[in-house]
């Protein structure tokens, strides 16, 4: 018998020192606020009865901080890994969207157009960070069939899993996509190939104690998701 399914808590990071100045900061190690932290201490608080069991995040000091205090009452270990870091937006890297405007006009219309295929010098495209994020996750998921885990990344690098997963047209991953600081998503994998998105970009935790956590489904699905394991 197969197990059951398994279930990635996706969060991004919470609010950083940066937020609120819209500057391009993927690769740059930005900390996390006062804001960004209680945002995580709620969010903490949400999932304090889930049976949590493995915590990853990218190496960056924002999703690390994120994830030692989502995962605190859960005490693990947060295992960093690379391929969830955030897009590398090269020398863009702490400009602000009005600089790279002014700066590099013909640069910024590209990346308008089509972020997946174009990079800045020195930086990523979207396909790029697709090749290195979506393998990590699925290695994840491949190392706790059944279980549930903790995952902690970037904007840019949810939206693009998102894409890939769910068959969205990846081109339009900025326009048709949103991440909040600290926003939880919860993907469920009944293997490798089948993913259902269960909650999206969920920020419910930051004035309440959030929305329910959804069920794992088992029903109005297809046949891959309504039989048994």
């Amino acid at each position: 018998m197969k197990p059951e399914s398994t279930r990635i808590f996706l969060v991004r990071h919470g609010a950083t020192v940066l937020t609120a100045e819209d500057r391009f900061a993927g690769a740059t190690n930005v900390q996390l606020a006062e804001e960004g932290r209680g945002q995580a201490r709620r969010l903490a608080a949400r999932l304090a009865s889930e049976k949590i069991v493995a915590v990853y995040a990218s190496p960056l000091d924002r999703t690390m901080e994120t994830a030692r205090i989502v995962s605190e009452p859960h005490r693990l270990p947060i295992v960093p890994r690379d391929g969830l870091r955030e897009i590398n937006h090269g020398h863009w890297e702490e400009m602000t969207r009005r600089e790279v405007e002014t700066k590099y006009p013909a640069e910024a219309r590209l990346w308008d157009r089509d972020p997946y295929t174009f990079a800045p010098k020195g930086g990523e495209s979207g396909l790029a960070v697709t090749a290195r994020a979506l393998p990590a996750l699925i290695e994840i998921v491949r190392a706790h069939p059944g279980g549930k885990v903790l995952v902690v990344s970037h904007k840019a690098t949810i939206r693009l899993l998102l894409s890939s997963l769910l068959g969205f047209d990846p081109r339009r991953f900025r326009d048709n996509l949103d991440q909040s600081p600290c926003a939880l998503n919860i993907i469920d994998f009944k293997d490798e190939g089948n993913a259902r998105l269960s909650l999206f970009n969920d920020t419910s935790h930051y004035e309440s104690g959030g929305l329910a956590i959804p069920e794992v489904p088992s029903s109005r699905l297809s046949k891959t998701w309504s039989m048994p394991s």
